[in-house]
C-alpha cells in the first residue's frame, strides 16, 4: 500500500501559508475544556429571547420534509424580503448568514494582492475571508470607539482599495452612525471601490440609523441577517441587498444549497411576524438599561449601544480586562472582549433575560475584585 509522505500536501501554496485558526472560539469549545456548562451564554450576541413562535412552528412543520433539498433560489424568502424592503427580488441574495455571504462576496472581488480596508479590531470574519483569498487588509483605528468613515475613505483612496468594510451598528463596540453619516460615506467612495455595509444589528438600532435604500447605487452592498433581532443564529440565514449586476454575480460562486429547507421556512415566518421583532427590541432595550446600571453600580462606564450587547469599560488595559473576562467565565458567565487596544479595555456582554442580568450583576463585582488581586474565586 502506497503511503503519502508526511511532508506532502494537496493544499495550494496560498492555503499552506494560512494560519490554522478560526475567527472565534465557540462557547461549546470552552465548555468541553472545563467540563462545565455555562450558566449564562452572553458572549456571541445571540438573542436569548429566541425566534418568533410562528417561526418555530414553521420549522417544526418543515422537519418532515427535511428529506428534500431547500429551494436553491430561496424564491419565497427573496420575494418576501423584496416586498419588505421595497426592492426587486433580483436585488437580493440569500445565504448562510452574513459570514457565508462575506465568503461569496470576497471570492467574487478579491484575489492575490487585492487591497481592502477595514477598521482595526472590527468584525474579524471579513479579514478571515480576505486573507483566505490572498487579499491584503489595510486597517485604520477607531475614533472614540466609533468606526471612522472619513479615515476609511482616506485609506481606501491611499491604497486603491477594492472593498471597504464597515458595520453599522458596530461590532464589537455597539456604537453607531446616523443614516445621514453613512450616506455621506457612500457619496465619498472612490471609483471602482465597493462599500460592504454590515447591518447585522439594524433592527435593534434607533430610527434613522439606516441610510437610504438605493439599489441602483452600485457603490454599496448591504448585509443583513436573521441571527440577531430575529433570534435565528443557529438557522444560518442572511441576505444581501445591492445592485442587481453584483447580486447576480453571487450565483457564480455561492453555495446554492447553503440555506436548508427548514431555515427558509423559519425565516419566512420570522419576517412576517414583525410584532415579535418589536417585542424583542423592547426586551433588548430593557437589558441594555440593566447593563448600563450594572456598570454604574461597579463604578464603570458602559458605552451606549444600538445592538443586543453592551461594551463595559473596565477602566484599565486589555490585560486587566482579560482577567475580568476569565473570572466571569470561571463563574459560568460566557462573555467576550474586543481584541485590539484601546477597545480591549472593555468586556462585551450580550443582552439577556432578567435572570441572565441578575447573574451578571452578582458575578461582575467578584470578577473585578479577582482581576485586582483582592479575592480568589
Amino acid at each position: 500500500m502506497f503511503k503519502v509522505p508526511e511532508n506532502e500536501t494537496h493544499l495550494t501554496a496560498l492555503a499552506e501559508s494560512l494560519p490554522t485558526s478560526v475567527p472565534f472560539i465557540g462557547p461549546e469549545a470552552q465548555e468541553r475544556s472545563t467540563g462545565i456548562p455555562f450558566k449564562a451564554r452572553l458572549g456571541a450576541n445571540e438573542s436569548v429571547f429566541g425566534p418568533s413562535p410562528k417561526a418555530v412552528r414553521a420549522m417544526r412543520m418543515a422537519v418532515k420534509d427535511a428529506w428534500m433539498y431547500g429551494d436553491p433560489e430561496n424564491y419565497d424568502l427573496r420575494i418576501a424580503l423584496a416586498k419588505h424592503h421595497i426592492v426587486d427580488p433580483s436585488e437580493i441574495v440569500v445565504g448562510a448568514g452574513i459570514d457565508g455571504l462575506l465568503d461569496s462576496l470576497v471570492r467574487l472581488t478579491v484575489t492575490n494582492g487585492t487591497p481592502v480596508v477595514t477598521s482595526l479590531g472590527a468584525y474579524p470574519t471579513f479579514n478571515y475571508h480576505v486573507t483566505g483569498c490572498g487579499g491584503i487588509t489595510h486597517a485604520v483605528k477607531y475614533t472614540a470607539d466609533f468606526e471612522d468613515p472619513k479615515l476609511l475613505i482616506a485609506k481606501a483612496r491611499e491604497v486603491g482599495a477594492k472593498l471597504i468594510y464597515i458595520s453599522n451598528p458596530n461590532n464589537p463596540m455597539g456604537t453607531w452612525h446616523s443614516g445621514a453619516t453613512i450616506q455621506q460615506m457612500i457619496e465619498s467612495i472612490p471609483r471602482n471601490c465597493l462599500l460592504v455595509l454590515d447591518e447585522a444589528y439594524i433592527e435593534l438600532a434607533p430610527n434613522g440609523t439606516a441610510s437610504k435604500m438605493d439599489t441602483h447605487d452600485a457603490r454599496v452592498i448591504r448585509l443583513r441577517t436573521f441571527s440577531k433581532g430575529y433570534g435565528m443564529a443557529g438557522a444560518r440565514v442572511g441576505y444581501a441587498i445591492g445592485h442587481k449586476a453584483l447580486i447576480s454575480g453571487f450565483n457564480r460562486v455561492r453555495n446554492h444549497f447553503g440555506v436548508s429547507l427548514i431555515s427558509q421556512a423559519g425565516a419566512l415566518e420570522a419576517l412576517a411576524d414583525q410584532d415579535w421583532l418589536l417585542d424583542v427590541h423592547d426586551k433588548v432595550e430593557s437589558a441594555r438599561q440593566r447593563l448600563y446600571q450594572i456598570a454604574e453600580d461597579n463604578k464603570l462606564k458602559a458605552i451606549s449601544s444600538a445592538t443586543n450587547f453592551v461594551a463595559i469599560d473596565c477602566g484599565q488595559d486589555g490585560n486587566f480586562t482579560n482577567k475580568v473576562l476569565n473570572a466571569l467565565i470561571k463563574m459560568g458567565i460566557f462573555v467576550r472582549m474586543p481584541l485590539v487596544e484601546p477597545q480591549d479595555r472593555c468586556v462585551r456582554i450580550s443582552c439577556g433575560t432578567p435572570k441572565n442580568m441578575a447573574l451578571v450583576a452578582k458575578a461582575l463585582p467578584k470578577a473585578l475584585a479577582s482581576a485586582s488581586g483582592q479575592v480568589l474565586l
